[in-house]
């Protein structure tokens, strides 16, 4: 199995709540083990953006991912705000990577300033104290020099900035085909299988050069 094989993943009030929900997909069908972190504004954002209404509570809430996404028993992991004894909260029990899809930009400053008011804090904290691979994906417009001085900070220390900027190149024909985009550029970085985009140069772009 190429890729780690524990992930956390985490979804923050940013619009977007298609790429988080794809991504857990995704990692489920490659049967990786999950620990899913929500903030309540991200359930708020889902269920304008989508037809997902979560379960407030996170036994409910793993019950319902688990039937959603056809998981294994015990394959989604979830975990309330404040559950400090959760394994994300400790460099001993967190797995080897963690991805903020869709990152707000207050978790961006919250994560570049070391903040751990909440669980989804602490785990990219973790991350980033145990030189761990993490992963924000940004979805916002314009960025300010704020929000931008915290990317190069995140960024010279090592996290991966992957903004919701889909591609065109691969002709999309549907909102899934643009969200199927950022997913496997996020699943490429986590070295973990994807057949929704083709690597560049895995085909020809232009029909001409055959």
């Amino acid at each position: 199995m190429s890729g780690p094989e524990r992930i956390t993943l985490a979804m923050t009030g940013a619009s977007g709540a298609q790429y988080g929900l794809r991504l857990l997909d995704c990692l489920v069908r490659e049967d990786r083990e999950v620990h899913f972190l929500i903030s309540k504004a991200a359930q708020l954002v889902m269920a304008t953006e989508t037809d997902v209404n979560l379960p407030a509570k996170p036994q409910a809430m793993q019950a319902f991912l688990t039937e959603y996404t056809g998981a294994t028993d015990g394959q989604i992991r979830v975990y309330g705000k404040e559950d400090w004894m959760a394994p994300v909260a400790s460099g001993s029990g967190a797995p080897s990577a963690m991805v903020v899809v869709p990152c707000s930009t207050g978790t961006l400053s919250a994560i570049a300033t070391g903040a751990c008011n909440n669980l989804i804090e602490r785990a990219a904290d973790v991350a980033l104290k145990e030189r761990r691979q993490l992963i924000v994906v940004p979805r916002e417009a314009p960025y300010s020099s704020i929000h931008l001085e915290h990317m190069l900070k995140l960024s010279n220390l090592g996290v991966t900035i992957l903004p919701a900027s889909p591609g065109f190149y691969h002709q999309p024909q549907t909102v899934d085909d643009l969200v199927d985009f950022i997913v496997a550029r996020i699943l490429n970085c986590l070295n973990i299988p994807q057949d929704m985009l083709p690597r560049w140069g895995e085909h020809h772009l232009n029909s001409g050069d055959e």
